[in-house]
């Protein structure tokens, strides 16, 4: 009997990192997508696209998903979400539109150092020693991040951070991000991972498409010229919520970010390969620095 509680909580373990690890594949593949075709649209439109070319995926799959018992917890965590998404979302795409990805997708790597106090706030859980110890990884990271061997001063790679408009909007989006992922458990755990994750991204996509359209922010064109890229980067939003909700409902939502955070890496990758971004080399050891912080967090942190 002990073997087998052995054997089932290592096999739990493995699969959240896994579906975890594909998350985060599958958010910066996201992100790459919708940079390389869309960029040439406003922020808002950027972001949408994945929701509106995603909304028949999830539409669809509530067809086949019951519905469980809701309490006020899942109602109040579903309309905070709301807000929590959406704000971050508009300012995530704002940020890679307008700097490289290698300088704004690894400051996402402080949404678990973020989640410790949100953790605390509505799980009750504070770090000890080793989470402390992942929090200055991340934070050297961070540093290390933006300096310039071309042009080396002590004090250069911290005022880089402040003078980066991207990086410092990546910042207020990890911080929100820390408050949505901690209320999003909430309401999967009073619902179910299918039903709240299906049914929320159908209703922002709903909400967010039906508010622009009234106030004349988007343009029809922006989601009709493409439909096969479009469509892509649907599929990947899909796959993305999909692997997040099952994730986080198998561990402590700070771990599960931990190593979602894997995009960073992927996301400064893509950066070199696809978008020509200079200093990458500096960048990708700035960004698994901060990564292994947030692995630290992971594995030793309690």
């Amino acid at each position: 009997m002990d073997s087998l509680t052995a054997s089932t909580v290592e096999w739990i373990a493995m699969t959240w990192f896994v579906l975890a690890f594909l998350t985060a594949l599958a958010a910066a593949s996201q992100d790459a997508w919708v940079k390389k075709w869309f960029s040439g649209l406003r922020a808002h439109e950027m972001f949408l696209v994945p929701l509106v070319y995603g909304l028949p995926l999830t539409a669809f799959s509530l067809l086949f998903i019951p519905v469980p018992a809701l309490d006020w917890v899942f109602y109040a965590g579903f309309a905070a979400s709301l807000p929590l998404n959406a704000v971050p979302f508009i300012l995530y795409m704002k940020a890679i539109r307008e700097s490289p990805l290698s300088l704004t997708l690894p400051y996402l790597a402080f949404t678990p150092v973020f989640m410790i106090g949100t953790g605390y706030l509505f799980l009750n859980e504070l770090p000890d020693k080793w989470g402390i110890m992942g929090i200055v990884a991340v934070c050297a990271g961070s540093y290390v991040l933006n300096m310039d061997l071309k042009r080396w001063s002590l004090l250069g790679p911290f005022r880089a951070a402040f003078q980066e408009t991207g990086s410092r909007i990546m910042m207020i989006v990890a911080f929100l991000f820390s408050f949505s992922s901690v209320i999003g458990k909430l309401a999967i755990v009073h619902s179910s991972v299918m039903f709240f994750q299906m049914s929320f991204f159908a209703v922002l996509g709903l909400v967010l498409v039906g508010t622009y359209r009234v106030f004349g922010k988007i343009r029809v064109a922006a989601f009709v010229n493409h439909p096969v890229k479009g469509a892509v980067a649907g599929a990947l939003l899909y796959c993305h919520i999909l692997c997040h909700g099952f994730a986080i409902a198998m561990t402590k939502a700070a771990y599960m970010i931990s190593v979602k955070r894997l995009s960073i890496v992927f996301g400064v990758i893509y950066g070199g390969l696809f978008f020509a971004e200079e200093n990458i080399f500096v960048r990708l050891i700035g960004t698994l620095l901060m990564f292994a912080g947030a692995v630290l967090i992971l594995v030793r942190g309690s």
